[in-house]
């Protein structure tokens, strides 16, 4: 009967490829879940600039241009709140700011077209989501 030492020896080859099989699974497993994870938030990211741009019409047209169809403070609403929903899949600052923007919207929406501290503060609040999420999508790997 051979020792250990003889079976590994014997065995070296099929050990080694054993090894390196589990690693190349481990490896792959893990590059597939962050090019997965990758491509959701780059969705995401894209979409919410896309929603920030409506937004920011709604915003441009509700405070410049008074009477206009287009600066519909209800649709800004429902930017604001798509806006939360896309922010939940995004990284780091994303989200945080995305709250801050649906706070600001609430504090502050019945001001566009009156006020012009109440247009800063969203517009502020919408460039600072903006900065966010193109930090975000920079940070990705």
């Amino acid at each position: 009967m051979p020792s250990i030492r003889e079976q590994v020896r014997n065995n070296a080859v099929a050990l080694i490829s054993l090894v390196v099989a589990f690693s190349s699974l481990g490896y792959n497993t893990w590059r597939n879940e962050r090019t997965e994870s990758n491509r959701n938030v780059r969705a995401a990211g894209f979409e919410l600039i896309r929603e920030l741009g409506s937004l920011q019409q709604v915003i441009f047209y509700a405070h410049f241009v008074a009477g206009d169809p287009r600066g519909e403070l209800r649709m800004g609403w429902a930017d604001v709140l798509t806006i939360g929903d896309l922010a939940a899949v995004m990284p780091g600052e994303v989200e945080p700011r995305a709250e801050q923007l649906a706070v600001t919207w609430r504090a502050d929406v019945a001001g566009l077209g009156t006020d012009d501290a109440a247009y800063g503060r969203i517009d502020e609040a919408v460039d600072g989501l903006r900065s966010a999420t193109l930090a975000a999508l920079r940070a990705l790997d």
